[in-house]
């Protein structure tokens, strides 16, 4: 028998040993409810002796069969003191035959003697010998390599150690595993709920048109053939950007194209719904804002109703296409053909039409198709009418593995006769490309306005996907402050002292370019609210609530652009000038000057950092007499530095910054603490004037 004929036979096994599992579970709660009714004891006095040896049955039925004394309540409980009901222990040899099947195909797994000890350390429930081993295959190959070679069974051995272990909490997910039933609904290592996460993803959707950068214009296929797909997904990248395109097919009609990316590299909660957290709950709802954004699009293309429709995406971007496919409105609206999702978790999607053509193409060392809790040792048939494609190659290392550059790769040398049947498939697609359209997409609509100064038109909210930040606060006189402020707020005190903020932000993608800002701000209360009785209450709410906010008294722009936007839609006192922000976990360094050179210096050892909790910073200002209000919504790691080693040394020069900063005795001065954001995002909100009181 061949290597493949035995994984065949063993997978044939383990679902035999699956389905056996699931009908002893569900006979364990028929004799629980039995056991357990109070009707069935109310009628023992009828024929007692009948109705005891009756009673003692059902019983002994419920002992044998759930490894406790009354069905599910004492399989948990006997869970926790180490024993195993019937159903456990035979849902567990399903699967170890189904570990032994992918094994059979990757004959790694038994040669290599570190997962060999791993192996055998989960089957037996060795937790302690378990995680020796698992420390020891980081060690030798490093975390990414010790993914991948753990990768093809990884469901397997989540789902064995969950029904080994004595937590009772993850019991429920380890079935759902191990039975090919749903979706895992919980982390099977501690029973938390993934759904409780995947809520948090809120948002109707929304989707803005946005030019392609002249280098990836070029690179845009203009025919329609799968690697051309591939490849534009390639180019639009993990960026929070879909691609719509238009072809004319072989017979003239015209058909449409949506081609989605996957997770945007970055932060868990960026505005954008192809973030961490739209990738999580993308996978596990049925519709998330990742879906809802993409309809917007389509709906903002155009495409006329009943047209065919043809949903390409890849990790994340393949589940959100999934999620459109099993709408019933949005089919309703449009005709999906095809589906084709590439490294993408959607083992239990299903389209709502019968007629939609889907194609599933995973990289069995590839860990996020796995995320569902179906991965290369699944022995269930789940998609018998789909196309499944489930391979391996030679230089399958995770992460590398899951990008789309590798999965296009595989797909043009490796697996020829994939690229065939797919091709062979999307041949109605095959044509040229008669229309294209970027979107970027949003969890929320956005709110966008078109704004005209002195610079160039801008679109409103100013969202930057890269970039840094750096802000120090310091301390100084009340009168001081409060002079400079005049009726723009009241001055928030630490320590009977001002406090005073220096932000020095690095932008990066932004519709205005690329470019550097710093801004020095007195840290104000509500100018035209009550005067809180707690300050810390004022950190609580959300930016578009809070009322605690910097009032920035002058900032310094690297661009024109950038400088008339700052002057004009938010109303600060701004110049053109030279921003740079540089440093590590250790030090850092921040430099603000102009034509005539240094306008300060801040720089030296942080100290030691502890994570901080990113949020929202409000900033009041006056256009033209009128109060405003706008907020920079912010995304990232950050780390805060109390009290730095860190001097500001500000230049003695008629600067506007030089000058407030001297007026505030700020030069020489040392901050109380700094805050550090190396991978940033931002979206700074337009200016709202202040309600009147």
């Amino acid at each position: 028998m061949t290597g493949e004929d035995g994984a065949r036979v063993l997978r044939e096994t383990a679902r035999e040993l699956a389905e056996v599992a699931a009908t002893l579970r569900e006979a364990s709660r028929h004799t629980t409810a039995a056991a357990t009714d109070g009707a069935v004891y109310g009628s023992l006095h009828r024929a007692p002796a009948a109705g005891a040896r009756a009673q003692r049955a059902v019983l002994r039925a419920v002992t044998a069969l759930s490894g406790g004394p009354v069905g599910t309540l004492g399989a948990r409980l006997g869970g926790m003191a180490g024993t195993r009901s019937l159903a456990v222990r035979v849902m567990t040899a399903s699967l170890r035959l189904r570990i032994a099947a992918v094994c059979l195909d990757n004959p790694e797994l038994v040669t290599d003697p570190v997962l060999a000890r791993l192996q055998e350390a989960v089957a037996a429930d060795r937790e302690m010998d378990a995680v020796r081993a698992l420390c020891a295959l980081i060690r030798d190959r490093g975390t990414a390599r010790a993914l991948t070679a753990i990768a093809p069974i990884f469901g397997e051995f989540l789902a064995l150690r969950a029904l080994l272990d004595r937590n009772p909490l993850n019991d429920h997910t380890a079935w759902l595993i191990a039975g090919g039933e749903a979706a895992a609904t919980a982390d099977p290592i501690t029973g938390m709920s993934n759904r409780a996460i995947a809520v948090l993803d809120v948002g109707e959707g929304a989707a803005r048109r946005t030019a392609a950068a002249p280098g990836e214009t070029a690179r845009l296929a203009e025919h329609g053939s799968l690697l051309d797909f591939l490849t534009n997904i390639c180019v639009v990248g993990p960026t929070g950007r879909a691609l719509v395109q238009t072809v004319t097919g072989p017979d003239g009609a015209r058909r449409h194209v949506v081609q989605v990316p996957g997770m945007r590299i970055g932060n868990p909660d960026l505005d954008s719904p192809a973030d961490l957290l739209g990738a999580f709950s993308s996978t596990l709802m049925d519709s998330a804002p990742f879906s809802r954004a993409l309809a917007r699009a389509i709906e903002d293309y155009g495409i006329p109703s009943g047209d065919d429709v043809a949903l390409i995406g890849h990790s994340a971007g393949g589940a959100a296409v999934m999620n459109l496919a099993q709408d019933p409105r949005f089919c309703a609206r449009h005709t999906v053909t095809h589906v084709v999702a590439v490294g993408s978790p959607i083992d239990f999607k299903r389209p709502a039409s019968p007629h939609t053509w889907v194609a599933s193409i995973t990289n069995q060392h590839d860990l996020i198709p796995s995320l569902d809790g179906q991965g290369a040792g699944s022995c269930f048939d789940l998609h018998p009418d789909w196309y499944v494609v489930d391979y391996t190659d030679p230089t399958h290392v995770f992460p590398a593995c899951h990008s789309i550059e590798h999965y296009t790769a595989n797909i043009t040398e490796d697996l020829p006769e994939v690229r065939a049947r797919l091709d062979e498939q999307l041949e109605p697609f095959h044509g040229p490309v008669v229309r294209s359209q970027l979107y970027r997409l949003y969890d929320r609509d956005p709110g966008t306005a078109t704004v005209t100064t002195a610079g160039g038109t801008v679109q409103l909210p100013l969202q930057s996907p890269e970039g840094r930040a750096f802000t120090a606060y310091f301390t100084a006189a009340p009168a001081a402050a409060a002079k400079l402020l005049g009726e723009h707020g009241r001055a928030v005190r630490v320590g009977g002292r001002a406090l005073i903020a220096l932000h020095a932000f690095e932008n990066r993608g932004t519709p205005l370019g690329d470019y550097g800002e710093a801004h020095l701000g007195v840290v104000v209360a509500d100018p035209d609210g009550p005067r809180p009785s707690r300050m810390w209450r004022e950190l609580l709410p959300s930016g578009e609530h809070r009322g605690l906010g910097t009032c920035f008294l002058h900032s310094v722009l690297t661009n024109e652009v950038a400088h008339a936007v700052a002057a004009e839609v938010w109303g600060h006192s701004a110049s053109v000038g030279a921003v740079r922000v540089a440093g590590d976990d250790r030090s850092a360094s921040v430099t603000v000057a102009d034509t005539d050179g240094a306008i300060l210096t801040l720089a030296g050892p942080l100290g030691r950092g502890l994570p901080f909790v990113s949020r929202d910073l409000v900033v009041y200002s006056r256009r033209d007499g009128t109060p405003l209000r706008s907020h920079i919504r912010e995304r990232g790691r950050r780390r805060a530095h109390p009290s730095p080693a860190m001097r500001l040394t500000v230049a003695s020069t008629g600067h506007p910054l030089a000058r407030r900063l001297d007026a505030l005795g700020l030069d020489g001065a040392r901050p109380v603490l700094c805050l550090v954001a190396p991978a940033r995002s931002s979206l700074r909100t337009p200016a709202v004037p202040l309600p009147a009181r």
